[in-house]
Formats: C-alpha cells, sequence, structure tokens
C-alpha cells in the first residue's frame, strides 16, 4: 500500500546555510519564532523525523511540516513570516532598518534606552509605528534581565548530576528537592483591606505590624510532587538534621534516598555528616554556586510566596505556621510534580553563549 499523507521533505544544507541558521538561531536580536526555525530545519537536516523534532522542541508535528516545507522550497528566504493581507505599507525598508538598527545598537543622550516617542520623534514617524517594527523584530528595550555565571569548578559535573536525576532518576530511590525558607514574617496590615469590587481591585495599608518569623523547611517529591514540611524558629543544623529524620520516616526503607539542596553551610557540618553516616542510604546532591534556581523546591516556595503569603495577614507565628501547614497540606491531596525540560547540554549551550558574549565585550 503506498504512504498516505503528503511526502516528508529532505533537506539538505550547504556550509553558508548552515552557519546562518546556527548564527540566527543564536542571536539575541533575532526573534524567538525565527529561532526556533532554524532550529526545526536544522534537526530535519540531521535526520530527524517531524515527530522526533516536535518532541525535542515542543511544538507541533505540523508546525515542524510547515517549516520543513517552506525551507525546501524557498530556503532561507522561507523562514520569513509570508505577507499577510492590508493596507498598503507606507514605510520602507531603509527606515524599518534604521529604527532596528538604532535600537539595537545606540541609546538617546539622555537615558539608557529608546522609547517609542524619542525614537519616533527622531525618524519623523508615529511612536505606534515604532511599536510595531519592535513587535515584528521581538524588541523590547525597556526590559532588562541579570544574570550571574557560577564560579564553581565543578559546574559541568553538578549541573550533569541533577539533571540526571530529574530527567532520568535512579530506580528503586526516591528524589527530594530540599531547601529552607527562613525568616517567614508574620504581618497584619495596620488597616483592614478592602475587598475586591468591580473596576476596583482590592486595596491594603502600604505599611503593617509584625508579630514574629518562622522558618519552613519543605522537601519536594521530584516524581510525585508531594511535599514534607517542617516549621521550625531556626534553621540550625540540628534542626536540619531533625528535618531530615522527618523525611526519613516517611520515605520506605527499601528506597534510596537522593536529596538535591544549595551550598548553605547549614547543610555541610559536621552533625549532618555524622548523620550521614549513620544513614548510609541518603546521598547529597549539591548545587552549583549561585545555582539554586536548579533547585525545585524553589518553584515551590514560589507558589506559596504568590499564592497565600503574598496577600496573607497573621497575627501570630502560630497563626502562620497553621495557615502553611494547611496549604501545604491541601496541595499534597492534589500534587502537580514540576517538570524539569531542560537537558544539560542545552544548560550549558546558553552559559557558554553568555560567557562569549561577556568576553566578546571585554575585548572590546
Amino acid at each position: 500500500m503506498a504512504p498516505r499523507g503528503r511526502p516528508t521533505a529532505q533537506i539538505t544544507l550547504s556550509a553558508e546555510e548552515r552557519s546562518t541558521l546556527k548564527r540566527w538561531g543564536r542571536r539575541h536580536s533575532s526573534s524567538q519564532a525565527l529561532a526556533l526555525r532554524c532550529r526545526i530545519v536544522l534537526a530535519a537536516a540531521a535526520g530527524a523525523t517531524n515527530n522526533e523534532i516536535a518532541a525535542e522542541l515542543g511544538v507541533h508535528p505540523v508546525t515542524v511540516s510547515k517549516w520543513r516545507r517552506r525551507f525546501a522550497a524557498d530556503r532561507l528566504d522561507g523562514l520569513a513570516d509570508a505577507p499577510r493581507p492590508g493596507a498598503v505599507r507606507t514605510i520602507g525598508d531603509d527606515i524599518v532598518e534604521a529604527v532596528v538598527v538604532e535600537t539595537l545598537e545606540s541609546a538617546p543622550p539622555d537615558a539608557t534606552h529608546w522609547s517609542t516617542r524619542s525614537l519616533a520623534e527622531k525618524h519623523g514617524i508615529s511612536r505606534q509605528t515604532v511599536s510595531e517594527i519592535w513587535r515584528a523584530f521581538g524588541l523590547k528595550p525597556w526590559r532588562t534581565d541579570s544574570f550571574k555565571v557560577s564560579p564553581d569548578p565543578q559546574l559541568v559535573e553538578k549541573i550533569r548530576d541533577l539533571v540526571g536525576l530529574y530527567m532520568n532518576p535512579p530506580v528503586a530511590a526516591a528524589v527530594f528537592a530540599v531547601d529552607e525558607k527562613p525568616q517567614i514574617q508574620a504581618l497584619d496590615r495596620s488597616a483592614p483591606t478592602l475587598p475586591l469590587l468591580p473596576t476596583t481591585p482590592e486595596r491594603a495599608t502600604h505599611d503593617y505590624l509584625r508579630y514574629g518569623t518562622c522558618d519552613l523547611f519543605a522537601a519536594l517529591n521530584v516524581a510525585t510532587g508531594t511535599v514534607i514540611t517542617d516549621i521550625r524558629s531556626k534553621h540550625t543544623s540540628a534542626d536540619f538534621v531533625a528535618f531530615l529524620n522527618k523525611v526519613n520516616r516517611e520515605v520506605p526503607d527499601d528506597l534510596e534516598v537522593h536529596v538535591i539542596l544549595d551550598n548553605l553551610q547549614t547543610h555541610k557540618t559536621p552533625l549532618v555528616h555524622r548523620w550521614l553516616l549513620r544513614h548510609r542510604r541518603f546521598h547529597f546532591h549539591f548545587t552549583p554556586t549561585y545555582g539554586s534556581w536548579m533547585n525545585l523546591v524553589e518553584r515551590w516556595f514560589s507558589a506559596l510566596t504568590t499564592k497565600k503569603l503574598q496577600r496573607g495577614a497573621h497575627r501570630s507565628v502560630k497563626a502562620l505556621a497553621a495557615d502553611i501547614q494547611s496549604w501545604a497540606a491541601a496541595w499534597n491531596e492534589n500534587p502537580r510534580p514540576f517538570v524539569w525540560t531542560k537537558s544539560a547540554e542545552q544548560i550549558l549551550e546558553r552559559l557558554a553563549g553568555y560567557c562569549a558574549a561577556i568576553n566578546t565585550t571585554i575585548d572590546r
């Protein structure tokens, strides 16, 4: 029986096309849509099927098939968005290019970045036009991100180790992401919060009264999404060992226990080392220096903060602790595991890009 459906377009790249696709995929000035299309074509040229590419890049196979066919027909020009019906364009390519280049490579004398109004005034166009050009090229000069390159000498090994635990956990073992959220404050507003009304958001006073603090220990089961918690008045090494004892009691005896945690000195004291010698099934895996973002329990702490603590009001530490425990119990009734998606190679490639950009800037 003859195969049904449209035949898959075969992709063969020249050296120049391959180099261009890789460059477009890495450039910060490229739109994310164009970068994705470049990755689709590169994967297709490597021999991957549409379904394999879709699974790797998190898109629909129809999307992969579309850009594979577009590239096969029109090569690099086929990766651009097709013209859409509408009014005739009144702004020439020279103005578009000037706006994009100016946005990327310069700044006005009285500011750190261009605004739509200042750039429109310079080029004699409307600010709506500047906004449309920025949107078309994925430019947002008012935004800034921050990053910190870890100086950890074991950075590569730790990244591979942690990603391996997340994506390929050991057999007959439980993997926990463990951390503390210290100094959670029991706060109450100085006046009652006014409720949400049509056209009016909930309103609260900017000042508040403090009623003490507590420390939350949490161990997130990476596979199930359930969380073991413990609330204490401090987060000393003895408190950490007490929490480890609680985790030990709640995990079946026939399972090995792999614990992902950060580099706090509290986690490395002689007391903790002696506890590990008595509990041989526990294995510690430390995040890289400045790499606490690799600890999935931080994502759970973020949910706790935004959904419960940020707008909560408590007049005692006891009330705060009860509220946290209640929220954690509700979470465990319907746990939602956080799925790690980035491979170690993708993370290291991104870090290499940052390092290359830093070195290029220093060389200048």
